[in-house]
């Protein structure tokens, strides 16, 4: 590591404490871009006046991280020039305050110039799908009044509803009754938080059907159970690169081997499905090759792609996008003031918001649970609940792990290997310990994904962001002790 590469084992949860701390260092000591604040932006005055009361001194409090260490971090930052952000996967939107703090993110790398130039935030050009003929959309999204920043903004409205709202939509009628679901490609009495809420809906539907390879936790509940093909047994667009990477890169992928049994390619089941209903024009396609033509526009791209299987590039990174046009909010320019949060009655700009439950938000909780509980690790061999059933890869990872800072396994008489009992206030589960000197003192990192050890049957849904119903559940307090 060199010398000026950090390692800063935050206090889950803290991260907007750490990025206003960073903002008041940048701004107070010149280190920002000027040029860009005064000529792109909305609201650089305002941020100014806000980041005041958020010093490096108060943030070390807060994050259990040195002032002396924020003030060095954000110097580096600010004169590293370009200067991006790579966020992780979810991690910092799974907390009541999980829109502000990506919005701060992005106020961050906007103030020190790092937007849309080379190695900052750049946006990508989006494939050049069709335009496909869909009918109205009746009524509104389950929970679209309740979040309606989160459903529609600026004149772009979701077709999706908010799933943390399903279980009270389906158990209470709210805002409408909830009768019948088809789930695919999900396994959400498994990965969703709070799945003990997630299954008791699921069982109360009149009607369930699951879409998949395998018989998951879920399809356990269904009354029908459509066999879905594997990746290898269907073929079709993908363009995941350029969501993941950054890259405007998509990619033809062509199925292997003939679907096994009675399985069918996802497109093929809801298409039947569609026809069934009377919605043939809606769904004439009867080939992977058929779906690919009608979600791509003719031209360049398609006929590349059909040339080249491996893929092709559909388009350029646009880089100084804010001095060539107006960029899409209501000002044209980077709103680090947000008119449109104030008025639906949200702060215009990010502030720090204590995780629901935490050492100073529930000290009488933390009494009785003295360990911040994180979830989400990842492990080479699976992603969210897939592929535990593959030998091979079950046999490197067969079970579960908790990991903690060996100086806490001390402090609480635990050792490597053991197995230990999690218990947080909403119920307890069972794991295998393992020590890891990179974790924080008194914070306990657990996998998602297993079904015998289901980290998401230990949260609720009680605190979720205001703006956009994620819920709160990735630093929880807990106890350790052995089983």
């Amino acid at each position: 590591m060199s010398e000026n590469a950090y390692h800063l084992t935050i206090r889950p949860g803290t991260d907007a404490a750490l990025g206003l701390a960073m903002l008041n260092v940048i701004i107070n000591e010149d280190l920002y871009d000027k040029d860009f604040c005064e000529n792109y932006t909305v609201g650089f005055p305002e941020l100014v006046e806000h980041v005041q009361k958020y010093t490096p001194e108060w943030a070390q409090e807060i994050t259990w991280i040195p002032a002396s260490d924020i003030k060095n971090v954000a110097r580096i930052f600010a004169q590293a020039t370009p200067s991006c952000i790579m966020q992780g996967i979810n991690t910092l939107d799974q907390h009541q305050n999980g829109l502000q703090n990506s919005r701060l993110l992005s106020i961050l790398q906007a103030v020190v110039g790092g937007f849309a130039v080379p190695g900052g935030w750049v946006e990508g050009p989006r494939i050049p799908l069709a335009n496909l003929a869909l009918p109205e959309q009746e009524g509104e999204a389950i929970g679209a009044s309740d979040y309606p920043i989160f459903s529609s903004l600026w004149g772009r409205k979701s077709p999706y509803g908010i799933a943390t709202v399903f279980p009270q939509a389906v158990m209470e009628g709210k805002p409408y009754p909830v009768k019948g679901a088809i789930v695919t490609a999900a396994n959400p009495v498994v990965s969703f938080p709070a799945s003990h809420r997630f299954k008791e809906a699921l069982e109360n539907l009149d009607f369930l059907c699951v879409i998949d390879p395998f018989l998951t936790e879920t399809a356990e509940l269904a009354d029908v159970v459509l066999p879905a093909s594997t990746f290898l047994e269907k073929g079709g667009l993908s363009y995941v690169y350029g969501i993941v990477f950054g890259e405007p890169y998509a990619m033809l992928h062509h199925k292997v081997i003939e679907p096994v049994g009675e399985s069918w390619p996802d497109w093929k089941i809801w298409c039947e499905l569609g026809r069934r209903m009377g919605y043939e024009e809606l769904f004439p396609w009867q080939t992977d090759e058929e779906i690919t033509d009608a979600f791509l526009q003719p031209g360049e791209l398609k006929d590349k792609l059909k040339a080249n299987p491996g893929g092709a590039y559909y388009g350029e990174k646009q880089y100084y996008i804010h001095k060539n046009k107006k960029l899409g909010t209501p000002s044209g320019k980077v709103e680090l003031y947000s008119q449109t949060l104030k008025n639906h009655g949200y702060d215009p700009i990010p502030v720090y918001l204590e995780p629901g439950q935490s050492p100073i938000n529930t000290p009488e909780l933390y009494k009785q649970f003295p360990l911040i509980l994180i979830s989400g690790e990842r492990s080479q061999q699976y992603t969210h609940t897939q592929q535990r059933m593959v030998p091979a890869l079950r046999n490197v990872t067969p079970e579960p792990l908790a990991e903690m800072n060996p100086a806490t396994a001390i402090k609480y008489g635990l050792v490597d290997g053991m197995m230990v009992k999690i218990a947080t206030n909403n119920g307890s589960m069972q794991m295998r310990l393992r020590t890891n000197d990179k974790l924080a003192t008194g914070v306990v990192s657990v996998p998602h994904g297993w079904a015998n050890a289901n980290v998401n049957n230990l949260v609720d849904l009680d605190v979720v962001d205001p703006i956009t119903a994620y819920p709160d559940f990735n630093q929880l307090l807990c106890s350790v002790v052995p089983a």
